[in-house]
């Protein structure tokens, strides 16, 4: 038997290099392509969440004559009819005030002289900046959205146009 005649199988190891290195290319190429159309998405539900929470404040105020005093009160209650404290207009995860990548901080800005919320205020802010969003965005009992890239968006902060 002759050794020389003998064809090998296979692929060499250059040719195995050659492979790996084009797919670490395209690798290269795709990711940051990723990251930013995930930050997109955290950002446009954080968006939504904060008109969301804007309507549900709004329907609060309208069955409890006033606005909520915290962001649990609009959350679900461990059963039973809906109350002020429990008013289950928004699900468990946001009542914790994180989701999609931001957390939201509702907080009543004014009380009438009965103890009823006149106003609030609600801001996003990412989770970890940069990696979970760039923007943090507000929002008012009068549903104009703001954001703005530097800090913590604020009722001066540029609307959303």
């Amino acid at each position: 038997m002759n050794i020389r005649n003998t064809k090998r199988k296979g692929f060499s190891l250059i040719e195995l290099l050659i492979v790996v290195t084009i797919i670490l290319i395209i690798a290269a190429i795709a990711i940051p392509n990723l990251m930013r159309s995930k930050i997109q998405a955290n950002e446009t539900a954080a968006v939504s969440t904060l008109k969301t929470l804007t309507e549900s404040a709004l329907l609060y105020s309208n069955s409890y004559g006033g606005f909520p005093h915290a962001l649990s009160d609009m959350g679900p209650g461990s059963g039973g009819a809906a109350t002020s404290a429990s008013a289950d207009l928004i699900d468990s995860i946001l009542a914790t005030g994180a989701k999609s990548g931001y957390r939201f901080n509702y907080a009543a800005a004014a009380t009438d002289p009965s103890g009823n919320v006149i106003s609030y205020t609600i801001t996003a802010t990412p989770l970890v900046p940069g990696s979970s969003g760039q923007r943090s965005f507000f929002t008012d009992q009068s549903g104009t959205i703001r954001s703005t890239g530097n800090g913590t968006a604020d009722s001066t902060s540029a609307p959303l146009g």
